[in-house]
């Protein structure tokens, strides 16, 4: 099924899901994702809405059951930021939309948030890791996440780098994204306080193919490893033109790597020594994963993205949080911002692990995971998982 087959009948089902309205008829309730439905990143994109797709499908009794009609409104940010805002304006307008899931691009998310907070609209992201979408102060109120951050993330990966894989000399690349800008440069000031010689350090704009300019230096320079901090459709060219060049350094990138498709872009033959970090644990390191992508599958008929299970705890955290703030007012319709309070008070046990946030919007314990990259997804290897409480707030 394609990927926009897929969304029709998402929203189709949605849209009957909304129409069943209970006797007492107290209105209607939207939540919103926001991520890549098109383009190199939409099989990430579409992981998050499928994940919180299910969510709704699973909780949304909670708000029938009080007399809510409750729906999913897919939208597609295209990973652009102009994008994503003119989206998040129209969202804003829109009174029965009570919470966002999303983004999957943190460059994105940031201007997007800007414009959630003129109403106080809670956003939740299940991906983005850039600092700045939780240390805002402008957005402080309604900006959460469940995944962990770059400036714990960028460190984990330069401590991997120069205590297992033993780089010395390193270059590092990154999109010029707010994510891939951000990762890289959180683990260049973490790897030069390790010792190591950064040969070079630049930016590629997020649609370049051809590396040559740079990975022709490298056989020169020689690098132990190369560094990316971007997303996995630019990352697997990357490796790909690294071995057809004959460069054999290791490879280590961030989570915007974490994706099947990483592997049928570089391809199978040339993931040796090709390393990621990423805050999305592994299902596989999930207890309750397994009842998660059973239903995943029976429902979708396609296996769970990397982030599919983030953006169902991410809907399941608005939804719990909408549920509260009606109680709260007696079962009648809350405000946006009687639900966005009610985000910071929530807590269960999720697929992703316990959910609960601290006063930033961070969530309060997160982990980071060093994959070694196989030929296929289904061969990466964990190679170390550390468990993290947030930084700053409490």
């Amino acid at each position: 099924m394609t990927l926009m087959k897929t969304l029709a009948a998402a929203t189709t089902g949605l849209m009957l899901l909304s129409c069943a309205a209970t006797a007492q008829d107290k209105g209607a309730i939207k939540i919103v994702t926001q991520s890549p439905l098109s383009g190199q990143q939409s099989v990430a994109g579409e992981g998050i809405m499928l994940g919180a797709q299910l969510a709704v499908a699973q909780f949304a009794k909670q708000l029938t059951d009080m007399g809510f009609q409750l729906s999913l409104q897919p939208e597609n940010d295209q990973a652009t930021p102009n994008v994503g805002v003119a989206n998040a304006n129209r969202i804003l307008n829109d009174p029965a939309v009570l919470g966002v899931v999303g983004h999957y691009n943190s460059g994105v998310a940031i201007p997007s948030s800007e414009v959630y907070a003129k109403d106080n609209l809670a956003m939740v992201s299940p991906a983005n890791t850039n600092p700045a979408i939780t240390d805002r102060e402008t957005t402080r109120a309604i900006a959460n996440r469940i995944c962990g951050r770059d400036d714990v993330q960028g460190p984990a990966g330069a401590n991997f780098a120069t205590d297992t894989l033993k780089a010395k000399k390193v270059y590092i690349i990154n999109d010029k994204s707010a994510y891939g800008s951000g990762i890289a440069q959180t683990f260049e000031a973490a790897i030069r306080k390790s010792g190591a010689n950064v040969i070079l350090s630049t930016g590629m704009d997020q649609n370049e193919t051809d590396f040559s300019s740079i990975l022709n230096r490298a056989r020169v320079d020689q690098p132990d490893l190369v560094y990316y901090g971007g997303t996995y459709p630019q990352g697997g060219l990357i490796i790909k033109q690294m071995r057809q060049k004959g460069l054999k350094a290791a490879f280590l990138g961030g989570d915007g790597l974490d994706s099947g498709d990483l592997q049928k872009i570089a391809g199978p033959e040339n993931m040796t020594n090709a390393y990621f970090t990423t805050t999305a644990l592994p299902l596989s390191q999930m207890p309750a994963a397994a009842a998660f992508a059973q239903a995943y599958k029976a429902k979708f008929n396609k296996d769970p993205e990397v982030y599919s299970a983030y953006g169902y705890d991410s809907a399941r955290v608005v939804i719990e949080a909408i549920v509260a703030a009606a109680k709260a007012k007696g079962g009648a319709m809350p405000s946006r911002a009687a639900v966005a309070a009610a985000v910071r008070e929530v807590k269960f046990d999720g697929v992703t692990g316990p959910v609960a946030f601290n006063n930033r919007g961070d969530i309060a314990s997160a982990k980071y995971v060093v994959i070694e990259a196989g030929k296929s997804a289904d061969a990466n290897k964990i190679v170390k998982v550390i468990d993290v409480a947030a930084p700053g707030g409490s």
